[in-house]
């Protein structure tokens, strides 16, 4: 009979806030990091990906930090650089982790190539792998991404749907 798991869940705020792209659900830490930013309609993905990377995963409701949620606003209004004020906290494969923060290091308003970003991480071979990690991203919009695209500029992929990265992109002024 095989054992049971003794590791008690991991317990994060979940809080919903409105965009002009839908609901955006945001998954806090007790200390109020963001540790998930997913859509409504995306939500069982979401709890797929929290469950790979933590395990067990309890979501309480539970309003985020207003700071967050005033960046986060800020941003869809227009105040593009508000998503650097928000404190983030990922977990993952090294790997992973590489990517997602490659990803904070894209500005806003430009564009990078998977195979781009594989480069700069220094992996120039595994723009494979680097799609992989992207579609793996907890922390949609604040690691931006939507950012990446294919290597002839075309929109590819996007966890969230093509019509949202879209959206996105032209927010941030690429015509996409």
């Amino acid at each position: 009979m095989p054992a049971r798991s003794t590791n008690p869940s991991v317990s994060f705020g979940l809080d919903r806030l409105m965009t002009p792209i839908g609901i955006a659900l945001l998954v806090t830490d007790v200390d109020g990091a963001l540790r998930a930013l997913d859509w409504e309609d995306y939500e069982h993905r979401m709890r797929e990906l929290l469950r790979l990377h933590y395990g067990a995963v309890d979501l309480r409701n539970q309003p985020a930090p207003a700071d967050m949620r005033t960046a986060l606003s800020g941003y869809f209004e227009g105040e593009l650089g508000q998503l650097s004020a928000i404190a983030w906290r990922i977990a993952g494969t090294p790997f992973q982790r590489k990517v997602w923060t490659a990803l904070a290091q894209i500005p806003a308003g430009t564009t990078l190539s998977y195979g781009a970003l594989a480069a700069r991480i220094g992996m120039p071979k595994a723009v494979r792998a680097v799609g992989h990690a992207n579609g793996s991203n907890p922390i949609s919009v604040v690691l931006p991404c939507h950012r990446l695209i294919g290597a002839d500029g075309s929109l590819v992929k996007y966890g969230g749907g093509l019509e949202r990265k879209r959206w996105l992109l032209r927010h941030e002024g690429v015509e996409a």
